[in-house]
Parts: C-alpha cells; sequence; structure tokens
C-alpha cells in the first residue's frame, strides 16, 4: 500500500487540490460540490468526479491508495499512463508513462507521425515509452519527461536550442519539429443552441440548478436551459411564481471538442428570490456578493460575474 507521504507526493500534482485536501481520506470526505468548485474553469470535469470517486474507494477499503497496477487501474479514472506515473513517482516501480507532455516530446525526438489518437500511432509512441523508461531513478525520468514537455518542448514555439535532447532529435535535426505530434483531423462540428434562464432579484440573487452527474458538466451548477425564450418566459412565471421582467442579452459561444453550444442568456427579473422554489438539492439561489463554494461551468462563472456590470 501507499503510505501517507507517497500519497501526498501523488497529489501534489493536483495543486489546486492540495492546500484543501491534503490527505486522501480529505479529498474522500470533501462534498463533490467543493471538488468541482475547485475545479472550475479547467474543463472535463468527469476528471474531478473520478478523482473523489477514486478517493472515496480507496479510502473505504484500506484508507490508502493500492501500489498495485492493477488495482489502481479498478479505480475510476485512472487509465494505463495515469497508473503508471503514480508507482513511478509514489513508489519508484518501473512503469513507462504516455501523458499529452510525454506523445509530445518522443513523437519529436522518434519523428513518429500521424495524430496520436489513432490505435496505431498510440502503440507505436507506447513502445517508445517503454523502451525509454530507465531501470533505476525511473521518479527522476517520469517527472523530467513530464516537465520537459511541460516547458521546452512546448507544442508552440518550442525552445529546442536549450532541450538536453535536441542532438538527437529526429524532427530537429529535419527542421520539422512543428510536424510533431500529428493533428487531429479537422472535421465540421455540429451546433447546438439553447435559451439560458438567468433568474434573479435583480438584488444579487441568481437561480441556478443543478445538472444530472453523468454528461455534460455533469454535476455543476448551471442555469435552466429552453429551446425558446417563449418557453422560458412561461416556466419562470410558474416556477418562481411572479411575470418577470425580461432583458436579452448577446449570444455567447462555447466550444466543446464535439460541438459548439450558442447559448441566448435571458435575464428574468423576478420580485422575490425565495418564492416558489423548494427542492433544495436541485435548486441553489446563488449569491454574487458571496458565491457558494459549488462547481460552474466557465461560461456559467462568467455569466454570473456580468450581473455586476449589468444595470
Amino acid at each position: 500500500m501507499l503510505q501517507q507521504t507517497q500519497v501526498t507526493t501523488v497529489l501534489n500534482y493536483y495543486p489546486r487540490f492540495m492546500q484543501r485536501f491534503p490527505a486522501l481520506s480529505d479529498l474522500a470526505g470533501a462534498p463533490v460540490d467543493e471538488v468541482l468548485h475547485l475545479w472550475t474553469g479547467l474543463g472535463y470535469y468527469s476528471r474531478a468526479r473520478n478523482l473523489h470517486k477514486a478517493a472515496q474507494q480507496a479510502e473505504a477499503s484500506t484508507g490508502t491508495l493500492p501500489d498495485s497496477f492493477d488495482k489502481l487501474l479498478a479505480l475510476p479514472g485512472i487509465g494505463r499512463s495515469t497508473a503508471g506515473a503514480i508507482l513511478a513517482l509514489a513508489c519508484e516501480q518501473r512503469y513507462a508513462i504516455l501523458d499529452g507532455n510525454a506523445k509530445r516530446v518522443l513523437a519529436r525526438v522518434f519523428a513518429i507521425g500521424g495524430w496520436p489518437g489513432t490505435t496505431a500511432v498510440t502503440k507505436q509512441l507506447w513502445e517508445v515509452a517503454e523502451a525509454c523508461t530507465p531501470e533505476t531513478r525511473v521518479h527522476n525520468y517520469t517527472q523530467a519527461i513530464m516537465d520537459l514537455g511541460a516547458s521546452l518542448c512546448s507544442r508552440r514555439n518550442p525552445k529546442c536550442g536549450r532541450c538536453p535532447l535536441h542532438a538527437g532529435c529526429k524532427a530537429f535535426i529535419a527542421g520539422t519539429v512543428h510536424d510533431y505530434p500529428g493533428k487531429k483531423p479537422k472535421r465540421d462540428k455540429p451546433e447546438k443552441h439553447t435559451v439560458v434562464a438567468m433568474v434573479t432579484d435583480n438584488a444579487g440573487n441568481v437561480l441556478l440548478e443543478k445538472r444530472p452527474p453523468s454528461g455534460i458538466w455533469g454535476g455543476l451548477y448551471s442555469f435552466p436551459e429552453f429551446a425558446a425564450i417563449d418557453a422560458a418566459e412561461r416556466w419562470c412565471e410558474d416556477f418562481v411564481g411572479s411575470t418577470p421582467a425580461v432583458h436579452q442579452w448577446a449570444v455567447v459561444k462555447h466550444s466543446f471538442s464535439h460541438y459548439d453550444l450558442f447559448m441566448q442568456p435571458l435575464k428574468l427579473v423576478v420580485a422575490s428570490a425565495k418564492h416558489g422554489v423548494m427542492d433544495a438539492d436541485r435548486w441553489l439561489w446563488y449569491n454574487t456578493a458571496a458565491p457558494a463554494e459549488v462547481g460552474l461551468a466557465a461560461p456559467v462563472k462568467k455569466l454570473l460575474q456580468a450581473f455586476e456590470s449589468d444595470p
């Protein structure tokens, strides 16, 4: 089993979590809303939910993270590379990693073309990752290749002249550094359109709805969504219990990996922030002057901040 000092080493690679959750038990015992709040703006919220679930499962089982590759893989959200990184960094076990930074370094050094999202390219990269992982000081190597990819061998404007690998880097020698790794083939992304109902009493209270635990923005608080403006207005009258004053804001675009979302914000000012809202587990009157520590999607957070300047 990983000891407490080793668990701390692992959690250090989630810096926003480390201050609030210095031990595995702290993360396991935290409300999921607090975890998602710390993740706000980082995207890929399933990672935060899985991190939380993994901590809870490990805490319930033995009180610590397992030091077995197979047992780590069984935890939510932990794949081959993450399990390898945990064991290499915390236990100095010889396991290869292939995170985004390592992929970029290896693709350039060995001139492995093609998009790493394909099975064939991923297989090639894993083969060289395994071959390059040393038998000793594996924790130093693992940290170094991640740091190298994050700093000198960056996606844009790599600092090849300062890189310790440039003399043997096939991409650098050929002058084709920017060709690696290969880019994902472009596809026209579909568009989705929605109306978001921003119900407020104009005194700093805004009504938010907690989304289902799975799917886009799972478990985060957001605005209720509707297909049309009139539907949002009718819902507000029925749900909150008063006729709102309506203010239409400019459309906001938010891009996901597989589609573009166009949100029509509709500010609906009501007389009272309390009437008609009963289910506390689903609904939250969010006070912009004293914000609750809950998870918010990036565009929702920006819209809430805009309430301060909107008349």
